[in-house]
C-alpha cells in the first residue's frame, strides 16, 4: 500500500455551554433574577499532529489497533484448496487488463488526498473536499492511517510475494512495483482502508449504506484487477478493516467527527455539491463481473 497525503486540519471541540455542570444549571434556574449574557470565547482548534511528512496520524494509539498477526490465520498453504481459489480470480483478473474496470482499479489505487476523497463520492452522492466538507474529509484521512497500521504485524511477519512477482504481468501502478516487492502482500492494506471508509461513511450517513458496501467491496476488488493481491489478501483485509471500525467507536475524537460528518454531509446534499466523479462511467466499470471473487 502506498500513498501521500497533505496537511492536516483541525479537530471538532464540543460547545462549552454543553458542558455545564448540572449543578450549575439548577442554580440558574432557581435564581430569580436572569443570569447576565455569557460571552463565548471559542477555543482555537487543534491541529492533527502528522506521523510523517503528508501523513495525518489516526485516532488511536498504537496500542489500541487491533493486531493482524493475531487476528488473522496464516496465508493459504501451498496445496491448499484456499492456494487455488487465489490463483483461479488471479488468472480471472488479468483477463481484465484493458478494459474500464481496469481504469477503475488504476484510480482506486491511489490514496493521495484530495483526489482519494471522491473515492466513495459517487456512492454518497455528493462529493466531498477539504473547504466544504472538512469533518468528512479530516474522518477519511485519519481512518486510513488507523486501518492500514491494522495490516502491518501480519504483513511483517509472513512477508508474502504479490501476484505480479510470481506471474510477472504488469500491475496498474509500474511505478509502485519496486516499493511492492518488499512490502507484504497479505493483508491487504488498501482494502482494510477502503472497508473502513465504506463503515465509517455508512455511519456517518446510513441511507447510503448499500451503495456505500457495495463501493467498498469493489474498491478491495480493485487490488485484484491491479495484479498487487490475492483474494485471500482481501478478504482478511476487510476483515482488519471491520476490526478496526468496531475500535474507533470508543473514541471521543471520532465519534466527534461522524457526528459533524453526519450534519455537513446532510448540508451538503441539500446544496447540491455534486461528486467530483464521472458516476456513470464509474458503474459501468464496476458492473464488470470479476469470476470467483469472494
Amino acid at each position: 500500500m502506498t500513498g501521500h497525503l497533505p496537511s492536516s486540519t483541525g479537530t471538532w471541540r464540543m460547545p462549552l455551554r454543553l458542558l455545564a455542570p448540572a449543578g450549575v444549571l439548577l442554580l440558574v434556574a432557581c435564581t430569580s433574577a436572569p443570569p447576565p449574557a455569557a460571552t463565548a470565547v471559542a477555543a482555537p482548534e487543534q491541529p492533527v499532529p502528522e506521523i510523517r511528512p503528508g501523513r495525518l496520524a489516526g485516532y488511536l494509539a498504537a496500542a489500541a489497533i487491533p493486531d493482524s498477526l493475531v487476528l488473522v490465520p496464516a496465508p493459504p498453504a501451498a496445496g491448499s484448496a484456499t492456494l487455488a481459489q487465489d490463483h483461479a480470480v488471479m488468472r480471472a483478473a488479468l483477463a481484465l487488463r484493458g478494459t474500464p474496470r481496469f481504469e477503475q482499479a488504476i484510480r482506486d489505487a491511489d490514496l493521495d488526498f484530495p483526489f482519494a476523497a471522491g473515492s466513495f463520492a459517487c456512492a454518497l452522492g455528493v462529493g466531498i473536499d477539504a473547504q466544504r466538507t472538512p469533518a468528512t474529509y479530516r474522518l477519511l484521512r485519519r481512518t486510513l492511517a488507523d486501518a492500514a497500521v491494522s495490516t502491518r504485524t501480519a504483513k511483517e511477519q509472513y512477508q508474502r510475494p504479490r501476484p505480479f512477482v510470481e506471474n510477472g504481468e504488469p500491475t496498474c501502478t509500474p511505478e509502485d512495483e519496486q516499493a511492492l516487492r518488499g512490502n507484504g502482500s497479505y493483508p491487504s492494506g488498501h482494502t482494510a482502508i477502503g472497508w473502513a471508509w465504506a463503515l465509517v461513511l455508512a455511519q456517518a450517513v446510513p441511507e447510503r449504506t448499500d451503495a456505500l458496501l457495495a463501493r467498498g467491496r469493489s474498491f478491495g476488488d480493485s487490488r485484484l484487477v491491479c495484479n498487487v493481491h490475492w483474494q485471500s489478501d482481501v478478504l482478511q483485509g476487510r476483515f482488519m478493516g471491520s476490526g478496526t471500525v468496531a475500535r474507533l467507536q470508543s473514541d471521543p475524537a471520532f465519534r466527534a467527527d461522524v457526528a459533524a460528518a453526519t450534519v455537513e454531509l446532510a448540508a451538503a446534499r441539500e446544496q447540491g455539491l455534486a461528486p467530483d466523479r464521472d458516476c456513470a462511467a464509474e458503474a459501468v466499470a464496476l458492473a464488470e463481473p470479476l469470476p470467483g471473487a469472494l
